[in-house]
């Protein structure tokens, strides 16, 4: 193999082997990978704009019985810390959500043995009834196998079925890595690989909007992120026409502090600001079917993410006005719908608000004012 030809190949959209991909991320130079990882991103959104949205990461509940060993969240049945979170408190969210100027939930919880479809039928649907105008991004493909498993149904029955109540887009939450040797050692509870990609291949039949995400730098070997890769491109590639399928895909590297694999001394994050930035030129290069790309600013911090926007991302993502399950980890970066906005101003780029669907919204006044008033301030 030669690196020359295989990034040649890669900027003409060809899909490289994992093999090839572990063969590039191992001896191209970094230089050479975010190159091409820009030009491909050109290719695909061939213009000087780096999105972000606002957006609410809340919790349905913590409790759950996958055990993952990366996962300092969730609490056991029983656990006197455990909470299923009620209407009277997701209406104090919204409520917040909404003063910040977005419109959409990111709502997610645990494996919860006693959760079926029916409540989380009954909970979209009440909470579309009281915000219609609300954006639900909720569960994640391991929930939907729990409930599937819990109701002896399948994917597409209880897929629709949370689609009716309100669910407008499927997360890539707990894809960590696709292979099951990975799975078995840090995340035996939940679904297998081949199950995660099943119920994305469901939520593509139906038209469901999703994302597909990487959590890489624990156990697992390079190969092993590289067939990930491949994986998610194949079921973008098996997309109807007309579903969107994987919108964005998303790479974040192993939050370590105080979890299980780390204390087990099993795993350790030692992903440096150059492995991850490489690894966003991977995603652009193995995932040629895929738009958009998102660089993770709240597991790398400020400047590592906005180098890679030079290096194939071109989405900044949230400003989370609340986020607990990687912060619970050791992630500690924070925004401001401001502060985000000026750190992509800050890379050379354009920042632009967006929706779930990648389609652009303006700024809320109260944002623009605050805007206007900071650069009031300066010129003062």
């Amino acid at each position: 193999m030669n690196v020359n030809d295989l990034l040649q190949r890669a900027l003409h959209l060809e899909f490289l082997t994992a093999e090839e991909g572990v063969f590039l991320f191992e001896n191209a130079p970094t230089a050479d990978l975010i190159q091409v990882g820009y030009r491909l991103r050109q290719h695909h959104v061939p213009n000087d704009v780096v999105t972000w949205i606002i957006d609410r990461n809340s919790n349905t509940t913590n409790v759950c019985i996958a055990n993952c060993k990366f996962c300092n969240f969730y609490r056991r049945p029983g656990h006197e810390e455990s909470y299923t979170t009620s209407i009277e408190e997701y209406k104090q969210k919204i409520d917040e959500l909404f003063e910040y100027g977005g419109d959409q939930l990111l709502l997610q919880g645990g494996h919860h043995p006693d959760l079926g479809l029916s409540f989380y039928v009954d909970l979209f649907k009440e909470l579309k009834s009281l915000y219609p105008t609300l954006k639900l991004h909720a569960l994640g493909p391991p929930e939907i196998a729990h409930i599937t498993k819990l109701e002896n149904s399948t994917h597409i029955e209880v897929l629709q079925a949370l689609k009716e109540a309100g669910l407008d887009s499927l997360p890539g939450a707990g894809a960590e890595i696709l292979s099951d040797r990975v799975r078995r050692l840090i995340s035996r509870g939940k679904c297998g690989g081949q199950e995660w990609l099943d119920v994305m291949r469901a939520a593509h039949k139906i038209n469901l909007t999703t994302s597909a995400t990487m959590m890489f730098g624990h156990v697992e070997t390079n190969m092993e992120r590289m067939e990930h890769l491949v994986d998610i491109r194949q079921v973008q590639s098996e997309k109807p026409a007309d579903a969107k399928g994987f919108i964005a895909f998303i790479p974040w590297p192993f939050q370590d502090e105080d979890t299980i694999l780390k204390k087990l001394k099993r795993a350790r994050n030692t992903c440096t600001g150059d492995e991850y930035v490489r690894m966003i030129a991977m995603s652009r290069i193995m995932l040629p079917n895929v738009t958009n790309i998102q660089a993770s600013w709240l597991t790398v911090g400020k400047k590592v993410a906005q180098l890679c926007l030079h290096a194939g991302a071109n989405d900044f993502g949230s400003i989370m006005i609340e986020e607990n399950v990687v912060s619970a980890a050791g992630a500690a970066f924070r925004f401001t719908a401001n502060g985000i906005q000026e750190a992509i101003r800050e890379a050379g780029f354009q920042p632009q608000l967006r929706t779930q669907q990648y389609e652009y919204r303006d700024l809320p006044e109260n944002i623009r004012q605050q805007e206007l008033d900071q650069q009031k301030m300066i010129v003062d």
